[in-house]
């Protein structure tokens, strides 16, 4: 698993003199008099503007992706090796460097709030954008919410463009799904795939995941790019990949839209995001898991342990029990106890509905804050 930014550009070409010669012959027109060649039954489009074409929906989003430049300065050391990648700068020997890392972003608003993932700006002392208009904006950081990997900057302008934003909820599996973003710092790039999934979480990416998986190419430079449906609209902002080569793969993952824009609002508005907290960990409950630990919930989340003092073990929780139900919230998943808790808010009195072995438990907690995560 990695996340899709910083990164640097590598480009390898390959040509070879034999299929160039095939391609030529392939595009060569036809001799006088001769016609080409059609399928039987296949329609020909009349113009080229009868050919299929997302140019318009793309067209919508992408003067809204800007390409991310994040400065980051490192402490002045001898110049002893030559530098590991292009993108790491040395100077004479006991000069300061610096370090410039590429990522991307989608622009909220005219007046330059922009969203991109946090570890594209993480520790930098600089960060500018490039729109696609080919304008630079130097970027203030607003804020980092490290639970979703996302972060708010703003730039001191007016009359930029936005995207406009889809309802990420509505998304099937099977819909078409266009990555926008600067992969490698090539410039601005889109590729295409349809949505693999939705509501992956459990995998170890951010502590709230309920992610989009696409087979649109994501590649390193196109974290915090933008995820769109084929109407044009964001649905998502591409994060991370599955990858055993650093490349795309065909498994990349999206924050939708709906879990992006509370962030975002939250952190333009209050410079952080407040979130409920009860200090337990756990595991979704599978059936295989219910027949090995013999359970007799077969859904609900697994405690597995709680923090001293935390509202959890306050109310009563220990390991072994299955969490079922918060309010009036059914709990199958870790992530659903996630939701239901950290949506709660602070101070929050929350009913837990609890099996311990077959006993039926129904207690109290009241929610904490929840605490900065770990850097």
């Amino acid at each position: 698993m990695i996340k899709t930014g910083p990164t640097t550009l590598l480009i390898a070409a390959v040509i070879g003199g034999a299929s160039g010669s095939l391609l030529t012959l392939s595009l060569a027109p036809p001799g006088p008099g001769v016609s080409p060649p059609q399928e039987s039954g296949t329609a020909v489009p009349a113009r080229l503007d009868d050919l299929p074409t997302f140019a318009t929906s793309v067209a919508r989003v992408a003067p809204a992706v800007v390409s991310i430049f994040a400065t980051q300065a490192e402490p002045a050391a001898p110049r002893t090796t030559l530098p590991p990648y292009p993108g790491h700068h040395h100077g004479p020997p006991g000069a300061a460097a610096s370090r410039t890392g590429i990522g991307s972003g989608v622009i909220l608003s005219p007046d330059g709030f922009i969203l991109t993932n946090r570890h594209v700006v993480q520790d930098a002392d600089r960060i500018s954008a490039v729109l696609a208009d080919g304008r630079s904006l130097a970027l203030t950081l607003v804020g980092v919410d490290a639970d979703t990997d996302l972060a708010v900057l703003k730039a001191d302008a007016q009359g930029l463009p936005a995207a406009p934003i889809g309802n990420a909820q509505s998304l099937r599996v099977g819909d078409l799904a266009l990555a926008i973003g600067n992969p490698f710092g090539v410039g601005q790039t889109v590729t295409m795939g349809i949505v693999s999934a939705t509501g992956r979480g459990e995998l170890g990416i951010t502590n709230i995941e309920r992610f989009i998986q696409t087979d649109a190419a994501i590649n390193p430079g196109n974290s915090g790019g933008a995820l769109i449906n084929a109407r044009g609209e964001l649905v998502g902002i591409n994060t991370a990949i599955f990858t055993e080569t650093g490349t795309a793969q065909g498994i990349g993952f999206a924050i939708p839209t709906e879990i992006a824009i509370d962030v975002a609002r939250a952190l333009a508005t209050q410079g952080q995001v407040t979130r409920g907290w009860i200090g337990l960990s756990g595991r979704s409950v599978t059936p295989e898991l219910a027949e090995s630990f013999g359970l007799r919930a077969g859904h609900g989340v697994l405690v597995a342990s709680t923090l001293r003092d935390s509202p959890a073990a306050q109310a009563g929780l220990r390991p072994g029990d299955v969490v079922t139900r918060i309010d009036d919230r059914n709990v199958a998943t870790v992530q659903d106890l996630l939701d239901a808790v950290a949506g709660a808010g602070p101070h929050a009195a929350l009913s837990l509905e609890v099996w311990r072995g077959s006993e039926r438990i129904l207690t109290r907690a009241t929610t904490n804050a929840r605490p900065p995560s770990a850097e």
